[in-house]
């Protein structure tokens, strides 16, 4: 019989029990309930154009990197120039 107790909690898991629940976190990215329960299957993903807005959501509790590491976040993750930056604020 396997132990409850030592199951390991899905980082979507724990990012809809920071944003309130599934059904929460499912409208906060635009999609179904169901959507997200899916991404939690074996053999499924959740589509890393979602990630960055669930590491907004949970305010850092649930990172990109837990939930696509096989998505190379550390380039997104580059620090900005001050050219940039006024590049950016110009537009």
């Amino acid at each position: 019989m396997e132990d409850s107790s030592a199951r390991i909690e899905h980082p979507l898991e724990r990012a809809a029990r920071v944003v309130g629940s599934q059904v929460a976190l499912a409208a906060a990215l635009g999609v179904t309930k169901a959507a997200v329960g899916q991404w939690k299957d074996p053999g499924r993903r959740v589509p890393a154009e979602h990630c960055p807005q669930i590491e907004r959501l949970t305010a850092g509790a649930v990172r990109c990197e837990e939930l696509r590491p096989d998505v190379q976040w550390g380039v997104l993750r580059e620090p900005t120039t001050a050219a940039t930056e006024g590049a950016r604020d110009a537009a």
